[in-house]
């Protein structure tokens, strides 16, 4: 299979399931579709993102190897707002390498507070970032703050998961601050 010419073929479910059935459990398969992903031009990587998303949910252990440069790639200047969703999706359900922690809140926070990222982004950095504020618990203040401040002007989607976020944020600095005073 071309891969690149049949991601281009059709943009759809149906394409991507093909995509992923081909690539089966086939490490150099992947590794040709993480190539289109990675360093492919803006609509081959568009469509092998749908691909990978799919294949991560089923083969999470296979795409460990290449989440340094999937971090990487959704950094990139122009880079289609598919391959971002795609990479924060993926890392909202993934353990998330001690080194990779810093910066991957630093861009989550810049996604989230930026109104004209796509609130599917914005709402899975909040995610990302809660994960992140699990092991980090100084990044909770943080998080509850730049959430606040956009759920005035926030739509329906953005409020749900902001609701989530904000519930289990309350009840993790209340354990804190109960931690705190049973150590005083």
């Amino acid at each position: 299979m071309n891969l690149e010419s049949e991601l281009l073929r059709e943009n759809s479910r149906r394409q991507a399931d093909r995509v992923v059935a081909w690539v089966g459990g086939d490490r150099r398969r992947l590794k040709e579709l993480m190539r289109v992903f990675l360093t492919g031009e803006r609509v081959p990587a568009q469509r092998a993102a749908h691909a990978v998303g799919i294949f991560w949910e089923k083969h999470p252990e296979m795409i460990t190897p290449y989440l340094g440069r999937m971090f990487a790639r959704m950094q990139e200047e122009g880079i289609h707002d598919a391959v971002r969703r795609c990479v924060v999706r993926g890392l909202q359900c993934v353990e998330i390498p001690p080194g990779m922690l810093g910066p991957l809140a630093n861009a989550c926070f810049e996604y989230l507070s930026a109104v004209e990222t796509p609130v599917a982004i914005r709402c899975l950095s909040m995610t990302v970032l809660a994960r992140i504020a699990e092991k980090e618990p100084d990044l909770w203040g943080e998080l509850r703050l730049v959430i606040e401040q956009h759920l005035p002007y926030a739509g329906a989607a953005f409020r749900a998961r902001a609701k989530q976020v904000l519930k289990v944020s309350l009840l993790r600095q209340e354990s804190i601050e109960r931690e705190k005073r049973e150590r005083s």
